[in-house]
Formats: C-alpha cells, sequence, structure tokens
C-alpha cells in the first residue's frame, strides 16, 4: 500500500514500524507546512497520523479504510522538528475496528491524539 502512496511520499513522511495492529510513521516539518500563524497546519498533522493508522489497519489481503477520525490538537510545533505518529490497534470486531494514534514532537511531547474507526472492506488492493 505505501508503495503507491504518493501523498505521504510527497511530504516525505519515513515509515518507522510497520506490523499488524501498529506502525510508526515520522516525517519532518517543513516551511511549506506551516499555517498563517507559523506553526505546523494542523491538516499535515493529521495527515501523518492517518497514514499510521492505514499501515496499523491493513493487515491483510483485504482493503481497510477510515470509517471516520476524530483529533485532539495538544501542542503546536514549526518548522524543522520532526513529528512521530505511533498508531495502535485498540479493537477489531468484525468488519470495524478501533484505532489510537499519539503524535509526538522530537522532545516527545504529544502534539496531538486521535481516535480512529476502520471498516474492511471487501475491495481488494489496487495494483
Amino acid at each position: 500500500m505505501m508503495q503507491r502512496d504518493r501523498a505521504s511520499a510527497l511530504l516525505g513522511m519515513t515509515v518507522e514500524k510497520d506490523e499488524p495492529g501498529e506502525a510508526v510513521v515520522s516525517m519532518l516539518v517543513r516551511e511549506d507546512m506551516l499555517n498563517g500563524h507559523a506553526i505546523t497546519h494542523g491538516g499535515f498533522v493529521f495527515t501523518l497520523a492517518d497514514t499510521a493508522f492505514a499501515i496499523a489497519c491493513n493487515e491483510d489481503e483485504r482493503v481497510t479504510v477510515a470509517a471516520g477520525a476524530d483529533i485532539v490538537f495538544v501542542k503546536s510545533t514549526t518548522a524543522g522538528q520532526r513529528l512521530t505518529a505511533h498508531a495502535r490497534r485498540r479493537t477489531v470486531t468484525g468488519r470495524a475496528g478501533v484505532y489510537d494514534i499519539t503524535v509526538t514532537d522530537d522532545t516527545g511531547d504529544v502534539v496531538a491524539e486521535v481516535r480512529g474507526r476502520s471498516l474492511t472492506t471487501d475491495r481488494r488492493p489496487a495494483e
């Protein structure tokens, strides 16, 4: 899946851990990722968390997608900082799953907390 993920590649994301139900992905915040307050745009923080979530919940040949997610922004960051998203499966029942994703900065401080809900489909991965 990540080999075809052009968005994550464009943003310079690095997959540090990819195991069933768990993933760690990092990204260096660039100047062009800042909003009008000179802090990291929340959309980029969420995109990093969403990428870790996607890796954690796609464990087999079935396509699993986000059914929804909620984010709480805790701390702002700026250019030059490395953000890391750690996604962990909480539970999967049938086709539905719940995942927690914590985004931290390069000092280990929590930047955002995300709760993601997944849905496993009958689709097969794109080729």
